[in-house]
């Protein structure tokens, strides 16, 4: 296999600049049209191009040179559409001709790389084994749904390597294929994963909107450590086809952005039933327009249990908990204060979950999509191969102990599989929920992000995080940001039962527009 740095890769040698990536159409940095595209939501690009203040193209454009000038310092992107101009002038031909798509016509979307493209990206879960992969037959179904609302993919984003589930002593957001994402806000920091490149280029403005992907925690703590919102839907709300796999019981996409209502429009479409994916059809609901919950006056009445489980460990958090709480009773929330005591008591049997299902799910996936390497077993062989480029930092334990497990018949699944459930509904959000007559819970997201270290690796002294309930549930989390410590962002989490992404939002919508608290990135090399 062929070795590619990853810089030529995205933009080939720095004579030529953006032009090698777009494929020969001759646009460079210096001759773009200068369009203000930092901060702007989809409603705001729309009225731009509306108004012909802009077009698809120029805001494509923006956006690449915006990468082009910054992403040398976070490294997010691990590769640009060669096709992302050539689809903006589309939207623009057809947008002269009257039609409209809706919302996302024109807008620029990132996705991460472990979210399957049938055009001329690669799709890798970060790993150099999938490099020279085929392409996938087809787009992901989520893909699909982008395209015909008119979105225009605009680059793949790195990752923790295989979502972050090759080895216990992983460094989040480094990939073999991608290297070392930074968070933007301090550059030595670490953006958590597994959807870190995501949650960094939204963060930092390389796109309007962006797709990350969560089993436990890969949505909710890299958009919460990157000030951004990210919203976990409920399984069997958005379809997983296409996607490489960790765990088919929590696996899940959902929208990375930098407000509630961006998100908004993103979930409204990815929620579809998928014929490939049979949840989204065994439990589907009927479609809702999402935006039409951004109520600002939507925490009136609204009874919040705080899950008193989460405070205590870092002052810096509880303050913000406690100042976004008293903005909540202001705006007319009831807070109950309330303590779930299976948290902490269903992690061994998760991990035993995730390890039968990642064999099963992943060597599915690789079957499907052919090439050199369908087992895990032959993916630890390229690993232990190509040690020095695939494995410099950590090992693979993980691949390891998953590849010993039997079928999903067995016991010790089945048993695991019973209990998480018990454990995080009927005796946690259910359970709780019902006991106090609440609309959802709220707890910390976050601790400010631990420094990036390629010897220890993810090493967060003291650290919060409070998605496992909801990812292990399979129940909706959306954190939005709520505050800062030493320059680092800290988001707060509402989460409840399952289907409740409208209650949720109107929530989270209500609490961001109280509170506005979202600044951007300054880019911090250092903390002093």
């Amino acid at each position: 296999m062929k070795e590619i740095d990853r810089r030529e890769f995205l933009y080939g040698i720095s004579a030529v600049g953006l032009g090698f990536v777009a494929a020969g159409r001759g646009y460079s940095a210096a001759t773009m049209s200068p369009i203000d595209i930092e901060e702007k939501s989809i409603v705001e690009l729309q009225s731009m191009m509306t108004s012909g203040e802009a077009s698809a193209k120029g805001i494509v454009e923006a956006y690449l040179r915006r990468i082009e000038s910054l992403d040398k310092q976070i490294n997010s992107i691990i590769e640009l559409n060669p096709d992302a101009l050539s689809i903006a002038e589309q939207m623009d031909r057809e947008r002269r001709e009257g039609k409209v798509r809706g919302p996302l016509h024109g807008i620029p979307v990132v996705i991460k790389d472990n979210v399957d493209t049938a055009d001329k990206m690669k799709t890798t879960a970060g790993s150099l084994a999938l490099l020279n992969a085929p392409t996938p037959k087809k787009d992901a179904f989520i893909v699909r749904r982008i395209r015909e609302a008119g979105g225009v993919i605009l680059a793949k984003t790195n990752l923790s390597e295989w979502a972050n589930f090759r080895d216990n002593d992983s460094i989040s957001g480094w990939s073999a294929r991608g290297g070392q994402t930074r968070n933007p806000y301090i550059l030595d920091r670490n953006p958590c994963g597994s959807s870190s490149g995501t949650a960094a280029a939204i963060a930092a403005d390389f796109a309007a909107v962006g797709i990350g992907t969560e089993t436990d925690g890969s949505i909710v703590c890299p958009s919460s450590v990157c000030g951004i919102v990210g919203l976990k839907p409920t399984i069997g709300m958005v379809s997983r086809f296409g996607i490489i796999p960790i765990a088919h019981s929590q696996d899940t996409a959902g929208p990375m952005t930098r407000s509630v209502a961006d998100a908004a429009v993103l979930l409204t479409v990815l929620n579809a039933a998928d014929p490939d994916d049979k949840v989204t059809s065994e439990k589907r609901r009927e479609p809702i327009d999402y935006t039409k919950h951004l109520l600002a006056d939507g925490l009136k009445g609204v009874r919040l249990g705080a899950v008193r489980n989460y405070w205590g460990r870092r002052k810096e958090v509880d303050r913000v908990m406690e100042a976004s709480l008293d903005v909540l009773r202001k705006a007319g929330a009831e807070i109950i204060d309330v303590r779930i005591d299976s948290i902490g008591k269903f992690g061994a049997a998760e991990f035993e979950v995730l390890l039968y299902e990642f064999k099963t799910d992943l060597e599915t996936y690789l079957a499907e999509r052919g090439g050199d390497h369908r087992t895990l077993e032959d993916l630890i062989r390229f690993n232990e191969d190509n040690a020095n480029r695939q494995m410099p930092y950590f090992g693979q334990g993980i691949f390891e102990a998953a590849a010993k497990k039997g079928p999903l018949t067995s016991k010790e699944y089945k048993d695991a599989r019973e209990l998480c459930i018990r454990l995080t509904r009927s005796e946690g959000i259910d359970g709780v929920m019902n006991k106090e007559r609440l609309d959802a819970l709220v707890a910390p997201s976050n601790a400010p992000t631990w420094m990036i270290d390629t010897v220890n690796g993810d090493c967060g002294s003291g650290y919060v995080s409070s998605s496992s309930l909801a990812a292990v549930a399979g129940y909706p989390n959306i954190t939005v940001p709520a505050g800062f410590a030493r320059e680092l962002p800290i988001g707060i989490s509402f989460f409840g039962k399952a289907w409740s992404e409208a209650k949720l939002i109107e929530i989270a919508y209500s609490f961001e527009q109280q509170t506005k608290v979202r600044r951007r990135p300054k880019m911090l090399p250092t903390y002093e």
